[in-house]
C-alpha cells in the first residue's frame, strides 16, 4: 500500500514562491496519475493540479492557472507543486493524492489514497 507525505508548506508573504513535495512509499507511484487539492477553513475541498503517470497530461483549477505548476520526478517517487504568485487567498491545507480511476482528475472521488496535508499561510 501506497502512503503519501507532503512537505514544504508555511508562511509566506504574497508574491512569494513555494515548493511543495509529495513523496510516495510503500509503491511505485510511476504507473498512476497524481493531484493535489487544498482545502481552506470552511470550505469544500478545491481542486488544485493533476498530472497523468509519465508527466505529459497536467491540469489546473482556474484559480491557480499561470501560477502553479505541477511536475513529478518518478525515479524519485515524489510529485511536486511550484506555487508562483502566492495570494493570501491561496492559504489552505494542501493535500496530494494518487488516482485510481476512471472518473476524471478534477474531481476527489477520482482518488484513493490521501496525504496527511500541508499548510501554506499567505499574509497580505
Amino acid at each position: 500500500q501506497v502512503q503519501l507525505v507532503e512537505s514544504g508548506g508555511g508562511l509566506v508573504q504574497a508574491g512569494a514562491s513555494l515548493r511543495l513535495s509529495c513523496a510516495a512509499s510503500g509503491r511505485t507511484i510511476s504507473n498512476s496519475g497524481m493531484g493535489w487539492f487544498r482545502q481552506a477553513p470552511g470550505k469544500a475541498r478545491e481542486f488544485v493540479a493533476s498530472i497523468n503517470y509519465s508527466g505529459g497530461i497536467t491540469y489546473y483549477g482556474d484559480s491557480v492557472k499561470g501560477r502553479f505548476t505541477i511536475s513529478r520526478d518518478n525515479a524519485k517517487n515524489t510529485v511536486y507543486l511550484q506555487m508562483n504568485s502566492l495570494k493570501p487567498e491561496d492559504t489552505a491545507v494542501y493535500y496530494c493524492a494518487r488516482k485510481n480511476s476512471l472518473l476524471p482528475p478534477t474531481v476527489a472521488g477520482a482518488y484513493d489514497t490521501w496525504g496527511q496535508g500541508t499548510q501554506v499561510a499567505v499574509s497580505s
